[in-house]
C-alpha cells in the first residue's frame, strides 16, 4: 500500500499535520514532527514510520540527527536530496535559534554559565572546533568568535588570533572552549599546553583567561573547576 493512503486512512486527528494544526506542535512526538518533513515514505513505510526507523537508528537521540548531512539521510529508502536537505535547514534553523539567544550579553559568574553561552554551537559538530568567548569588565559576553576548525582528533589553534580578537574587541578577558566529538572529556597535553600559553600571554596583554571548557555531547570539562589555571 503506497503512503499516502496509508496516512489518509488514518484518523485526521492523528496525520501529523493535522494533528498539528488542530492541537498545535506540542502535542506531536520526534517521529511526527520529523515526518512532516518527510512529507511521504515509500513502500514499505509510510512518513510516520520511516521517521521512527530513522530515530530508531540513531537511539532517539535528536543530537545526532542534527549532526547528519544530506548524504547520510539519504542513505535511508524513501530520503532522497530535496527531503534531505530540507531536514538538514530546519535543524540548523533549531540550532541558529538557540544561538540567537545566547549571543545576548549574558553574564558568566561559572562554568555552568560559561556552558550555557556555548554549547548550542558546539555539542552537535563532528570535528574539533576551537572557540574564544570575549567579555567585559562585568564579565558579560561582547563576543565569541571560532579560532579554527580541525579534525575529529585535534585542530591547530594560533594564539595571535585569540588575542587579536581581545585587542580588536578591547575585552578584559575571555574564556576559551572547545569540543571533544570523542565523547572524552580527559584533557589532552596539547590542550594543557596551549592554556598556559595563552594564560601567560594573557598576563603581557592584560586580559584575563577565565576558563578552558571542552565540550562533550553529555557534559563538559573546566580547567578552572579543576585547578588548572595557574599557567
Amino acid at each position: 500500500m503506497e503512503e499516502g493512503l496509508a496516512l489518509r486512512s488514518w484518523a485526521e486527528e492523528d496525520r501529523p499535520r493535522e494533528k498539528l494544526l488542530l492541537k498545535g506542535r506540542h502535542e506531536l512526538s520526534n517521529a511526527e514532527l520529523l515526518a512532516i518533513l518527510i512529507g511521504s515514505g515509500n513502500r514499505q513505510h509510510n512518513a510516520v514510520d520511516l521517521a521512527r526507523v530513522i530515530l530508531a537508528d540513531l537511539g532517539h537521540d535528536l543530537g545526532r540527527l542534527a549532526r547528519l548531512g544530506p548524504a547520510d539521510l539519504a542513505k535511508h529508502r524513501g530520503i532522497g536530496e530535496a527531503k534531505a536537505v530540507k531536514i538538514v535547514a530546519a535543524l540548523e534553523l533549531a540550532r541558529r535559534r538557540v544561538s540567537s539567544r545566547t549571543e545576548e550579553k549574558a553574564q558568566v559568574r561559572c562554568s555552568k554559565d560559561l556552558d550555557a553561552q556555548i554549547r548550542d554551537v558546539l555539542c552537535d559538530r563532528d570535528r574539533e572546533e576551537f572557540w574564544v568567548l570575549y567579555l567585559n569588565r562585568a564579565n558579560r559576553m561582547i563576543h565569541r568568535e571560532r579560532i579554527s576548525v580541525g579534525g575529529v582528533s585535534g585542530t591547530v589553534v594560533d594564539v595571535k588570533l585569540i588575542f587579536k580578537g581581545a585587542l580588536e574587541r578591547l575585552a578584559s578577558s575571555l574564556a576559551l572552549c572547545h569540543n571533544h566529538p570523542s565523547g572524552n572529556l580527559k584533557p589532552s597535553e596539547a590542550d594543557i599546553s596551549l592554556t598556559r600559553k595563552v594564560i601567560k600571554a594573557g598576563r603581557v596583554m592584560d586580559v584575563a583567561v577565565l576558563d578552558h571548557l571542552i565540550i562533550t555531547d553529555s557534559g563538559y570539562f573546566s580547567f578552572a573547576d579543576q585547578g588548572l589555571l595557574e599557567g
